[in-house]
C-alpha cells in the first residue's frame, strides 16, 4: 500500500543526516508512483519571484536537458503560483503542440504529456514551500496523492532542518533599515512596493534583505524572518 510506505518513508527521512540521503529516500518511493522528476524549494508569499531557494532539482522538466534555475523555474512551470490559492496538493498536466507547451490543474492526470503532483508546505508564517513531481505515467489515485504529500512534506523539513537550521550562534542585531524591511517582508510586502516607498532601488532593497540573513546567519529570507521574530528584532 503506498500509504503504509509513505509512513516508513517519512520516519527515514525525519532521522535523515544529508540532502543525498533524502533525496534517495524520495527517489526511490516516487519511482514506485511512476515521477523521475523532482524541484523542492522553499518559498514566501511576500516574495516577488515565491521561490525563495531551490533545494533539489531533477530530471529533464522541460524537455532541453538544461539546469533549471529557480527564476526559469517559475517562469516556465505557471502551475507553481498555483500554491497560492490552494491548501493542498494538486496534479497538473503538461502537454506540447506546434504552439509551445500548455500546463492544466487536472483532477485526475491523464493521457499523454508529463503530469505531476505540486505539494505546497504551510507553517507559521503560511507559505514556506513545496515540492513538485512529475513523469508520464504516474500513480493518480486518492492514495498516491496523499502518501506522496507525506513524503514531499517530510522531504521539505528535513532538507530545510539540515540546510537553513544548522547549529549556530546567536544572531547579531539587524541594522534599523534591514529590520524595516524585513519587517514589511513579513507583513506581505512586496520588494518593488518596499522600493518605492522607501525611495530605494529594487537591488538596494535585496541587498538589505541579503545583509540581513548573513547577520541572522540564514540561507532564505522567510528563515530570516522566523528568526527575527524569535529573537525580537521585529515584531510578529
Amino acid at each position: 500500500m503506498p500509504t503504509d510506505d509513505a509512513v516508513r518513508v517519512a520516519l527515514l527521512l525525519e532521522r535523515s543526516e544529508s540532502l543525498t540521503s533524502i533525496q534517495d529516500a524520495v527517489r526511490r518511493y516516487a519511482s514506485g508512483l511512476g515521477y523521475d522528476r523532482f524541484v523542492l524549494f522553499s518559498a514566501s508569499a511576500s516574495l516577488d519571484e515565491l521561490v525563495d531557494r531551490i533545494y533539489w532539482v531533477e530530471g529533464d522538466w522541460f524537455g532541453d536537458g538544461k539546469a533549471v534555475d529557480a527564476k526559469t523555474y517559475v517562469r516556465r512551470c505557471p502551475v507553481t503560483r498555483h500554491i497560492l490559492d490552494i491548501g493542498e496538493a494538486f496534479f497538473w498536466t503538461k502537454t506540447l503542440d506546434q504552439e509551445g507547451e500548455h500546463y492544466r490543474i487536472v483532477r485526475k492526470p491523464q493521457g499523454p504529456g508529463i503530469h505531476g503532483l505540486q505539494v505546497p508546505i504551510f507553517g507559521p508564517l503560511g507559505l514556506e514551500g513545496a515540492m513538485s513531481l512529475g513523469g508520464e505515467k504516474i500513480d493518480a489515485s486518492p492514495a498516491a496523492r496523499l502518501s506522496a504529500g507525506l513524503v514531499a512534506t517530510s522531504a521539505f523539513l528535513a532538507a530545510r532542518r539540515l540546510i537553513e537550521m544548522p547549529d549556530r550562534e546567536t544572531p547579531r542585531v539587524l541594522s534599523g533599515r534591514e529590520s524595516e524591511i524585513l519587517a514589511w517582508t513579513a507583513a506581505g510586502w512586496r520588494q518593488a512596493d518596499i522600493a518605492v516607498t522607501l525611495g530605494l532601488s529594487n537591488r538596494t532593497v535585496e541587498n538589505h534583505l541579503r545583509k540581513a540573513r548573513q547577520r541572522l546567519g540564514v540561507a532564505t529570507t522567510a528563515e530570516a524572518i522566523r528568526v527575527a521574530i524569535r529573537n525580537g528584532f521585529i515584531k510578529g
